[in-house]
């Protein structure tokens, strides 16, 4: 088979053959340039994770440090996503985020797993599962994905949860094992904090 398919095709393969090494350090090269950017560096950065990416729509922001198994190769950003410090995307395969989803600090999007069977893993065996994520989610600080999850469109998971399986869209989950607590609707309309009203009127 060849390499590059063997990534995404979900069967277990070795991350180490000789090929694979090369490509993954030409992109991880790019990734430790990025990160030494400066911060009034913008144009430059934007350029740089067009070339990085595999799809990066207009308006991205990944402020550094920026970690990635691929730097990006195999992620595809929407329009307008938000990643704060700390963003690591261990990107073996695809990635898939929608327009104008916000990371907080410290989040992991993992597409790369091992087999249960040491006697794989002591020769560095993995397999990798696409992760997808919706438009207009926000994932808190310190949240983990794990690879194969699929997380709908507007929906935020709360600071530190660790996401095992899909969570539709329209809903805020929390937890490890991450679950959906309750759908996001019309309360969410008037109130952002508490007991603190949004003043729509301000803010249009």
């Amino acid at each position: 088979m060849d390499w590059d398919k063997e990534l995404h095709s979900g069967e277990i393969y070795n991350p180490n053959d000789k090929k694979i090494m090369e490509e993954q350090t030409k992109c991880m090269e790019m990734l430790y340039d990025f990160n030494q950017t400066r911060p009034g560096e913008q144009e430059k950065r934007a350029a740089m994770l067009k070339e990085m990416f595999a799809e990066i729509g207009e308006g991205c922001y990944i402020e550094p440090p920026f970690h990635s198994n691929w730097g990006g190769r195999h992620v595809h950003f929407g329009k307008g996503v938000y990643a704060n410090f700390g963003l690591t995307c261990v990107d073996d395969t695809h990635i898939y985020v929608g327009d104008y989803t916000l990371f907080g600090p410290n989040v992991v999007l993992a597409t790369a797993n091992h087999p249960l069977c040491a006697g794989l893993r002591v020769k560095a065996y993995q397999y990798n599962v696409p992760v997808r994520i919706g438009k207009n989610c926000w994932l808190g600080a310190g949240v983990i994905v794990v690879p194969g999850v699929t997380i709908g469109d507007n929906t935020v998971i709360g600071a530190g949860s660790v996401v095992t399986k899909d969570i539709p869209s329209g809903v805020l989950a929390v937890g490890n094992p991450c679950r959906a607590i309750r759908r996001i609707g019309e309360h969410d309309r008037e109130y952002y904090y508490k007991n603190r009203k949004i003043d729509w009127d301000k803010l249009n």
